[in-house]
């Protein structure tokens, strides 16, 4: 895989369809002091998103943040974290189905549902098509995406209104604190790549470098669309922003525009989720945490056909009885939240002394803190680290590997 097709799969984890609705939400909670939220939680990611990067370079794995953290705490801490990630994605990858398929319906008039189903199938095919498939897709849907959103900042833009920013944090510090909880969503994903860390053809520099533009990427549009959505239509702004500031910049266009986008999201999160979680099935199964017959094809330019079978499983129950949007998504949220904070604690214990190790404690710290904004949803990660100790060990077990 190219450092290229890296940065799309990984801009794909983060900027996933979570924009579409996020703005409003977090401008409900905080008002416009939301872009201090946005701004907050942009800078946790820096240390977290670079720490992840300088991990998969030392210990390129398909385990990703499992292999890491078994490398830290040992075997059964390893199952506890993969398990987070591997049960997160079938609600997560749903979640933003979902969502797209919402705004599908809303453009285009397709059924939502139907919509739903088709970018999952689509997202299972690409991945069983294979990473270079699945990754050169990405690169085009990227592409295109961020020219879509740029589209939509910049065309907005001379509708701005200073007076949408008075008053400024009507809710105070909890409104800024309760918009951080929500938008906790578009802000996990970093962890993803680490997944797809064994598959660069630079294992050294490869995924370094996707991280880094990457970054660059998320800053710039994440800033643009907080600022923009809350200058141009206040912080009262529609349940479907992105939908109103393209309406006022090229006007009927805008929701044939807005569905694309949509899919676009979309199927970027759920391609990269399925293609990490399939990585991480095989290997979780290598390590006895799954039954040992999940393991074939995760070595690295292989294709995990029954871990990503098993993926396809579990995700079939969420389509079929998916409950509360919200519910998903915050769920998500805390489950790849916990992630997060275990990959970045096991860092702190395997980075060498020096600026890496530095990076990682600064994003420990900030990592763990940002728990507390989960609340009661924390109990998802709870109940996966519980599945994580019963469930049987199957296949032989090979020795956690160092690193190179």
């Amino acid at each position: 895989m190219t450092t290229g097709q890296g940065m799309a799969l990984l801009v794909g984890a983060v900027l996933g369809p979570g924009m579409l609705v996020l703005p409003h939400l977090a401008a409900a909670a905080a008002g416009p002091a939301s872009v201090l939220a946005w701004a907050g939680l942009l800078v946790l990611s820096v240390p977290v998103a670079l720490t992840f990067a300088a991990l998969g370079a030392r210990y390129p794995d398909g385990g990703g943040v499992a292999s890491f953290v078994g490398l830290a705490f040992g075997r059964r801490a390893s199952a506890v974290a993969g398990w987070w990630f591997f049960g997160a994605v079938p609600i997560g990858t749903v979640a933003g189905a979902l969502v797209g398929g919402q705004y599908v319906e809303a453009c285009f008039g397709v059924d939502g549902t139907l919509a739903a189903w088709l970018i999952m199938i689509a997202a299972f095919a690409a991945n069983a098509a294979g990473l270079r498939t699945s990754g050169r897709l990405q690169i085009a849907f990227v592409v295109l995406l961020v020219a879509l959103l740029a589209a939509a900042v910049i065309s907005a833009a001379p509708h701005a209104d200073p007076a949408n920013f008075t008053p400024f944090a009507p809710y105070g510090f909890a409104g800024v604190a309760g918009a951080a909880g929500v938008l906790m969503f578009a802000f996990v994903g970093w962890e993803a790549a680490s997944h797809l860390s064994a598959e660069f053809a630079d294992r050294t520099n490869g995924l370094v470098r996707a991280t880094v533009v990457t970054l660059a990427v998320i800053a710039v549009l994440y800033l643009g669309v907080s600022v923009s959505s809350v200058a141009v239509l206040g912080a009262d702004m529609t349940e479907v922003p992105l939908t109103a500031m393209l309406e006022l910049g090229i006007g009927a266009a805008a929701r044939p525009v807005t569905g694309v986008v949509a899919v676009l999201l979309t199927f970027g999160a759920v391609n990269t989720y399925i293609a990490g979680a399939a990585r991480l099935g095989a290997a979780l199964a290598r390590e006895g945490a799954l039954p040992g017959w999940f393991a074939k094809g995760g070595e690295p330019g292989g294709t995990p056909y029954r871990s990503l079978g098993l993926l396809a499983v579990l995700c079939l129950p969420v389509l079929v009885w998916a409950v509360d949007l919200d519910l998903l998504m915050r769920a998500t949220s805390a489950c790849l939240a916990a992630v997060t904070a275990a990959g970045v604690v096991a860092a702190v214990r395997m980075l060498p002394a020096g600026r890496h190790r530095n990076t990682a404690v600064i994003g420990a710290l900030m990592s763990v803190a940002s728990l507390t904004f989960c609340g009661v949803y924390l109990v998802f990660p709870a109940v996966l680290a519980l599945v994580a100790t019963v469930v049987p060990a199957a296949g032989a077990r090979r020795p956690l590997k160092k690193g190179i």
